[in-house]
């Protein structure tokens, strides 16, 4: 039988170059890390996220004709989720490069390459057909998510959208087609900023708003389930009807921090799916996803297994 995914994800595919260090280099400051290279790329890692949950999952990108688009595929294979690469001649795979400092914590910069280079046509109408969620990010062809979106929430199947990494192009038309958008605290603030009504807010402001505003806040983007993920508090989840707020698993050993937005992102996709749409329920998979995702080095690979996934959720069962 041909694989039919549930989970679609559309988006970028990174070679990451990976440099643990005791701290941040300071302006001018050069300092000595240890260099690991692995998979990585938001949609890539949110793919796998997903369908390392156990459901049924297709990542779609774009990559360099090189010898690491190979072990991509065989990855994917060994995985059994679903790989659609789209090989660019003439273009380098993505690459991003990873500071980690002692605590875990880490600043990323990319150089998107073929991921820019994804095109419509790469993403065929059929891919859609049985799928109940698209997922897709800001770190590939922004062109072609859009038209992803767009035929995607014309054919009524759920789009999710994490506006990462948020960019001074960003096409707010797009969030139209857009049925549950998921921006970190950054983002979200970036995305408050481009309102009609534009208001300064800081990270302090957002830390300090209480829930009842930030719902208001989030009223106003006109798109029907809004979740604000707040690092290691939690999430906020905003809908038409009302909003709640969802801490983060404490007592977590913290080793790298790379990744756990995409790990949320694609848990909460596989809760889409494993919980008929309960908006709540997906986001607290997406929770325990990202809290197993940081306990381990890398991104791609940090991504929990099922069985895992499964003690972790028994463990924490009643916390």
């Amino acid at each position: 039988m041909p694989y039919t995914p549930h989970v679609l994800v559309v988006g970028s595919i990174m070679q990451d170059l990976t440099f643990s260090c005791e701290e941040f280099p300071r302006s001018g400051q050069t300092v000595m890390a240890r260099l690991a290279s692995g998979q990585g790329g938001k949609g890539s890692n949110q793919a796998i996220a997903c369908g390392r949950t156990g459901v049924r999952t297709t990542f779609v990108g774009a990559m360099g004709r090189d010898a690491f688009a190979k072990q991509v595929v065989a990855f994917y294979q060994k995985e059994k989720i679903g790989c659609r690469i789209a090989l660019k001649p003439g273009h380098a795979t993505g690459t991003a490069v990873i500071l980690i400092n002692r605590k875990g914590e880490n600043e990323i910069v990319i150089e998107p390459g073929a991921n820019a280079r994804l095109a419509p046509a790469d993403v065929p109408r059929s891919l859609l057909a049985g799928a109940k969620v698209v997922v897709t990010q800001l770190e590939a062809n922004q062109t072609t998510t859009v038209q992803v979106l767009r035929k995607a929430h014309a054919a009524g199947i759920t789009t999710l959208l994490n506006p990462a990494p948020m960019r001074a192009d960003f096409d707010r038309s797009m969030l139209r087609h857009v049925d549950i958008l998921i921006p970190n605290e950054s983002e979200f603030i970036a995305l408050v900023r481009g309102l009609a009504d534009a208001r300064r807010i800081s990270e302090r402001d957002l830390q300090d708003m209480s829930w009842s505003a930030l719902h208001e806040l989030c009223r106003k983007f006109g798109v029907p389930v809004l979740i604000v993920t707040l690092g290691s508090r939690g999430c906020f989840i905003s809908e038409p009807g009302g909003h709640q707020f969802i801490p983060a698993h404490r007592g977590i050993k913290v080793v790298d921090t790379t990744g756990a937005g995409d790990a949320f992102c694609g848990g909460f996709a596989a809760g889409l799916v494993r919980y008929a749409g309960r908006v709540a329920e997906a986001a607290r998979l997406g929770t325990a996803v990202a809290a197993l995702s940081i306990t381990k080095p890398g991104a791609a690979y940090s991504m929990p297994t099922q069985v895992e996934l499964r003690r972790f959720l028994k463990k924490t069962a009643g916390v």
